[in-house]
C-alpha cells in the first residue's frame, strides 16, 4: 500500500516482525488441517501464549504483554495477511477486555493471566437462536438460589464455543426488568456439571473457526460469578465495550482488503490472455486502480480509528461507522478482485475464492450492519 501508518514504530516494526514469523511457522501450515476438523489445534493457545500475542495491550500486572492497542491491531494485521480466520484471537481479546475494563480485581488477578498465557481459551455467548443484534430479548436465565446462580439456556454461533476455558454468558438475573435486568456471568466449563457444547456448526466461510451451540442446564455457578460483581449492568457493560469488537472487526477488513489486492495484482501480471498479461488491458488496471484507491482511503479512516482507540477517543458512534463501512467495501472490494481471477476464482484452492466466503460474516457479527446503520443515524 505504501502508506505509512502514523501509529507504528520501529518497535512495533520488530513485534510484527516476530507475529510475522510465528504466523508463517505455527498458522498457516496447519490451516487446510483446521478446516478439515474445525476448529485449531488447542496447543496453538498455549504457543501463542508464550509468544507473548494472546492479550498483546493487556498491562504486565496481569499477565499480558503491556504493549497497546497498536500492538493487538499488529496481531490482527498479521493474521488477516496470511489468510487466517480460523483461531478465534479475536473473541478472547475481546473478552480480555470485559474483564480489564468491567471486573473486579479479584476477577482480572483470577483470570487475565490465565487468558494471556493460553491455559485458558475464552468465548462470549450473546446470541441466542431466537435474538440475535437484540440483546434485550435474550431468555437464558442466571437466578440466585441459595449460594448459588442457576444458569439455563442457550446460545448459538459461539466463536471459541468448541475449547472455551471460560465464557461470558449473556443472561437476565432479572427477567422482568428489561435491559436493566441482563447480566455477565463468567462460566469456568471444566467440569461444569449442566453444561454441554453442540455441535460444531457448518459455515460458509470460516470453516477453520469452532463455532458452537452451547447449552445450560441447571448450573450452578458461584455468587462472585458475576461480571463486576453487580447485577443488572450487563447491557451497559455491552454497550462499553462494543466498541473494542467493531473496531478490530474493521482492523481485520483492511488487512484483508489489502491482502486481496495483492494477490489479484500478481495473479494479474503472470496470467495472459490474448497474448498479453491481464494487467495490460484497460478494464484491469482500471479495476484495480478503483480497488487500490478504495483500500488506500479505509487505510487511512482505520489508521485514524487505532489513533482514536489508543488515546481513548473512540465513541460508540465512529466504531459503527469503521465496522459497517469497512466489512460492505471488504466484501465488495474483494468481489471484484475475484471477478479478474475467471473461472479460477471460483475454485477453493485459490485464496480470493475462501476470502470472499471467509469475508460474508463481516457484516454479521459483531452486530449485523442495518444495527451499525441505526446507531449512527441516532447522532444525526
Amino acid at each position: 500500500m505504501n502508506i505509512i501508518s502514523p501509529w507504528m514504530t520501529p518497535e512495533l516494526e520488530g513485534f510484527r516482525d516476530a507475529v510475522h514469523r510465528f504466523v508463517n511457522a505455527e498458522i498457516v501450515p496447519h490451516q487446510d488441517a483446521w478446516k478439515k476438523q474445525q476448529h485449531v489445534d488447542r496447543g496453538l493457545w498455549n504457543k501463542a501464549g508464550e509468544m507473548g500475542m494472546l492479550l498483546a495491550d493487556i498491562p504486565e500486572s496481569y499477565g499480558g504483554s503491556g504493549g497497546t492497542f497498536a500492538h493487538q491491531c499488529v496481531v490482527f494485521e498479521e493474521l488477516s495477511h496470511a489468510g487466517d480466520t480460523a483461531f478465534g484471537l479475536h473473541v478472547h481479546a475481546i473478552v480480555a477486555h470485559y474483564l480489564l475494563n468491567q471486573g473486579t480485581e479479584a476477577q482480572k488477578q483470577k483470570y487475565l493471566p490465565k487468558l494471556a498465557s493460553g491455559e485458558m481459551v475464552a468465548a462470549i455467548a450473546m446470541t441466542e437462536p431466537g435474538a440475535g443484534s437484540d440483546l434485550k430479548g435474550v431468555r437464558t436465565t442466571a437466578l440466585k438460589d441459595g449460594d448459588a446462580y442457576v444458569l439455563n439456556g442457550s446460545k448459538t454461533f459461539i466463536s471459541n464455543g468448541n475449547l472455551a476455558d471460560l465464557i461470558v454468558v449473556v443472561a437476565k438475573t432479572e427477567p422482568e426488568a428489561g435491559a436493566k435486568g441482563v447480566s455477565l456471568m463468567l462460566l469456568e466449563t471444566r467440569n461444569c456439571e449442566g453444561f454441554r457444547v453442540g455441535r460444531i456448526l457448518e459455515k460458509l466461510g470460516q470453516k477453520g473457526q469452532d463455532t458452537c451451540e452451547l447449552f445450560f442446564d441447571n448450573v450452578r455457578m458461584p455468587l462472585d460469578s458475576v461480571l463486576g460483581g453487580v447485577e443488572g449492568k450487563g447491557f451497559a457493560q455491552l454497550m462499553n465495550e462494543l466498541p473494542y469488537e467493531r473496531t478490530i472487526i474493521g482492523v481485520a477488513g483492511v488487512a484483508s482488503i489489502e491482502r486481496a489486492l495483492q494477490l489479484t495484482i500478481d495473479y494479474t501480471r503472470e496470467r495472459k490472455a490474448f497474448g498479453q498479461p491481464l494487467i495490460e488491458m484497460q478494464n484491469t488496471r482500471f479495476v484495480l486502480a478503483e480497488v487500490k484507491t478504495e483500500a488506500t482511503v479505509a487505510r487511512i479512516f482505520i489508521d485514524r480509528c487505532i489513533v482514536d482507540m489508543m488515546e481513548g477517543r473512540m465513541d460508540t458512534v465512529l466504531a459503527s461507522m469503521a465496522k459497517y463501512w469497512i466489512s460492505d467495501l471488504q466484501c465488495a472490494l474483494i468481489d471484484k478482485c475475484l471477478q479478474l481471477f475467471g473461472g479460477y476464482g471460483y475454485m477453493l484452492e485459490y485464496p480470493i475464492a475462501q476470502m470472499y466466503a471467509d469475508a460474508r460474516v463481516q457484516r454479521i457479527y459483531g452486530g449485523a450492519n442495518e444495527i451499525m446503520k441505526e446507531i449512527i443515524s441516532r447522532s444525526l
